[in-house]
Formats: C-alpha cells, structure tokens, sequence
C-alpha cells in the first residue's frame, strides 16, 4: 500500500492530536505554536522527498507526483505564516477585541492551531486526490475546520460571519456533490481517469450535446467557484473576511483558494481536457467568468473603507485574474503547459503577497484598534518597516515591478495571449489600472497622511519573522523568478499528453 507515500499528511495530523493533548497540561500556551511549526517541518521534510515521484496510493484514490508535492508544499509554507502572524494577535489583544475575546483565546489556543493543521491536511488531501468521493471528503474537512476558525472569537460579528460562511457552504457544497453524481451517473466512474476514458470513448458530436455531462461540469465550476470565491459564487466573502480573525481571514484569502484552484486543475484537466471542444467549453466558461470577477471585484473594491472588505473584493479580482489562467488551459492544445504553470505561479506570488498584506494589518491594526483605512494615517511615522512592508505587498497585489505580482501576471497573462485570449487579458490588463486606485490610497494614507498619535506601533518577533519571510518571498519572485517558474512547470506537466 505504500504507506509512507501517506507520511506528510500522518505526521500532520498526529502534531494536531498532540496539540491538542498538550494543551491539556501546558501552562505555556505559546509552546503550542513552536509543536505546530515542528509538525509542518516534519511534514515538509517528508514531503520534499517525494519530488518526482508518479505514484498512487490507496487504489489509485491519492496521487503522489510533483503537481501534489507543489501544492502540500506551499499549504505548509502557508499554516507556518499563518501560525506565526497568530502569536502576536492571540497574545496582544487590545480592547479593540475586548476582554471576552482575551478570554476565548486563552482557553483555546490548542483547539485553533490543530484546527490550523487539520484545514491544512484538508488542502494537502485536495491537492492529491484523484477521485470524486475523495474529492469530497477532502473539501469537507477544510471547509469544516474553516468554519470553526471563522467564528472561533465567538462574538456578534465573528459568529455571524461563520454562521453565513456554514450555510453558503452547506449550499455549494450540495451543488458539488449533486454535479458529481450527474458526472457519476453519466460515466459509471468516480476516478478521474476513468471518467477521462468514458468520456473520450463517446462520439464527439455527442459530447457537448449530452445534458447530464454539460450539467455536470456547470455544477462543479459552481461548487467549486464558492470555494476560490468566484463571481457570482462571492457573497460570502465580504462579511466572513471583516468578520473573521484576522489571520483567519489571512488563511482563507490564500489557502482556500489556492486549495479550490488546485483541485480544479487537476479534475478539469484529468477528466474532461479531451476532446478538444469540451476543454474549449469550459475554458470559455471561465474566460466569461474571469472577465466578470475581475471587473466586479475591482469596481466593489473601490468605495470600502475597512481594509479587510477592501481585501476581500480584492480577493475575488485577484480569483479573476486566476481564472484566465484557467480559460488558457481550456483553450490550450494537450502539450501546452502556460496557462497551467502560470497558474501555479501566480498562486505562490499572490501567497506571500496577500500573507504579508495581512501580517502588517495584524500589527497595525492590534495597535490602533481598528481596521479603517483613515486610521491608518501617518503610520509610515510610526511603523516605518510596517509600512514598508505593507506597501511592497499592495505593490505586488496590482502587478507592479520588481515585485512578485507583476511576474505572476505576465507569465498568466502570456499563456492567455499565446492561446488567443488576447480580448481577456486587455480586460485584465485595464482591471489591473483600477485595481491601482484603491491599493494606493492605503499607501498614500501611511506616507502622505497625519498621524493620529506618535505612539509606535510594536509587534512581537515571531510576526516579524512572518512579515520578512513573506516580503523576501515577494521581491524574489519578482526579481528572480527563473526558479519558481520551473517548479511550476515541473507541477504542471504531469498533465500533458
């Protein structure tokens, strides 16, 4: 059975039942980020040694290759910076947050972190998953631990937020399972290779003519567009980003969606990439969607004030211009691999970009007290190197050089281009100019603006460790990409035939 193909994800989920049991005993709380930080680099280190590797485990339900290795690797990279930036806002909270939430967060300390780790072997599973039922029971275990961690501060708009993020959840994820029982019922198969070869044994003029089949697909874009926050799958994310911890909804803006668009590329490419005219479909599909995301989200974006709604309509922009990626793919011939790798590219760069952004706001906003753009004002003053930082990545959020997000865009947006999507990338290029009004404003706020107080602005060495890893993350992305991209490659050509 090979069941240390199986080590990363085992090693992930006994350092979640040790955390637990050790939140039992220990007096100190803060021991239990340095064992979750310990299991992520056990996990990694397992994982590492199975680069190159095309296996699968588990009668073909688990694949073990370099498309899986990439993405467990970067969800590990993810719950690290995610557990780092947690230090520093569960142990400086301030009335902003108010003395229950103090309360809440010292008795479950051991309970957030596993549930961390579980959402990351969630994701790691999505990423691996060659199978429907799988799939499914992957999907499930994030978006539960999810759940939980949304509302883990237990007050009105915490609860709420979780409260919407469930039921919205709940109905996307009915619209998943109900699409792939119709691919199912149609095929007779649950893996996806299988599905693949029922499909292309068909007679093409039947293929996109047949109901069950187009309804299928339609309802897994559905269910799976809820999970990368999608337009007009988004509703959820406005409230559940403000609404959430902030590291939270730090963890929700990359992993989850880094997660959906894993699992995305590896059913729409392994199970219905040929023949060429359905892969078109799709593809077109998404073309349509990414064009809507982008425009939307941007234009949403513009009047907010809470920088974390800010973000939030910044995420499903940024899930847009994921989504030409995906159209590329779509429309590419079986050999190409840009649209793909452009993808995998750009879902690293947005990673450390959109962490860092969020870092900065856990320091800054601690300190203030409140998550308004105004009161960010003159905070260059206060905090010069969180400032900074925070600029660099509102930077790389628009795709501007050196930093990470313009090499993201250009390799997306070259994949588009090479397979005639020309019209799509004009839309996105032009969302990307808008896009650069309301990152800006936040720059110009903390460098241009008055400072309500000459207080500094602190912040504890393991947040700091975060913010630096995450701000290298971007300048060596866009400085120095060459490396990145090839890993990326190397992931994504495992799907070409």
């Amino acid at each position: 059975m090979n069941l240390e193909l199986f080590l990363p994800e085992l090693s992930l989920a006994a350092t979640a039942i040790l955390v637990i049991l050790l939140d039992l005993f220990l007096p100190r709380k803060g021991l239990l980020a340095v064992v979750s930080l310990l299991g992520i680099v056990v996990s990694a280190g397992f994982t590492l040694t199975m680069w190159g590797s095309s296996q699968s485990i588990f009668n073909n339900m688990l694949a073990v290759d370099n498309f899986a290795v990439f993405f467990k690797l970067l969800f590990l990279g993810i719950a690290a910076l995610v557990i780092l930036a947690s230090t520093d806002y569960l142990s400086n909270l301030t009335p902003f947050q108010g003395e229950y939430h103090a309360l809440v967060i010292a008795r479950f300390q051991g309970e957030y972190y596993a549930l961390v780790l579980l959402s990351a072997l969630g994701m790691m599973l999505m990423a691996a998953t060659t199978e429907l039922i799988s799939i499914y029971i992957a999907l499930e275990l994030t978006s539960i631990s999810l759940y939980a961690l949304v509302g883990f501060l237990k007050d009105t708009k915490s609860t709420e937020a979780s409260l919407k993020y469930l039921l919205l959840g709940a109905i996307a994820s009915a619209v998943l399972l109900y699409g792939m029982a119709l691919i199912f019922g149609l095929t007779g198969e649950t893996q996806l290779g299988e599905i693949a070869r029922a499909i292309q044994v068909m007679a093409p003029s039947t293929i996109l003519a047949n109901p069950a089949l187009m309804l299928g697909i339609v309802l897994l874009i559905a269910g799976f567009g809820f999970k990368i926050a999608a337009i007009p799958f988004h509703m959820w994310v406005p409230d559940v980003y403000e609404g959430a911890p902030t590291p939270i909804t730090a963890y929700l803006s990359v992993g989850s969606k880094a997660a959906g668009f894993a699992i995305i590329l590896r059913v729409f490419y392994s199970a219905f990439g040929l023949p060429d005219g359905l892969s078109q479909s799709w593809g077109l599909i998404f073309a349509v969607l990414a064009a809507i995301g982008m425009t939307l989200g941007n234009v949403t974006a513009l009047p907010q004030t809470n920088i974390k709604r800010m973000l939030g309509y910044s995420s499903i922009a940024q899930a847009g211009y994921l989504m030409v990626g995906l159209a590329a793919m779509g429309v590419a011939p079986a050999a190409g691999i840009l649209g793909r790798s452009g993808v995998l590219f750009f879902l690293v760069a947005y990673a450390v970009a959109n962490l860092g952004a969020f870092t900065a706001i856990i320091a800054i906003s601690n300190k203030i007290n409140s998550d308004l753009i105004a009161d960010y004002s003159g905070m260059s003053k206060r905090a010069p190197m969180l400032s900074l930082a925070l600029t660099l990545c509102l930077i790389s959020l628009i795709g501007m050089p050196p930093a990470a997000g313009f090499m993201a865009k250009f390799y997306i947006f070259r994949g588009a281009v090479h397979n005639g999507l020309l019209w799509l990338v004009i839309i996105a290029v032009l969302n990307s100019v808008i896009s650069a009004y309301y990152y800006l404003r936040v720059a110009k706020v903390m460098w241009f603006g008055e400072p309500a107080s000459t207080e500094k602005v602190s912040s504890s060495g393991a947040l700091q460790i975060a913010l630096f890893l995450a701000s290298l993350g971007v300048l060596l992305l866009g400085i120095i990409p060459g490396f990145m991209m090839k890993l990326a490659e190397a992931a994504a050509r495992i799907f070409v035939s």
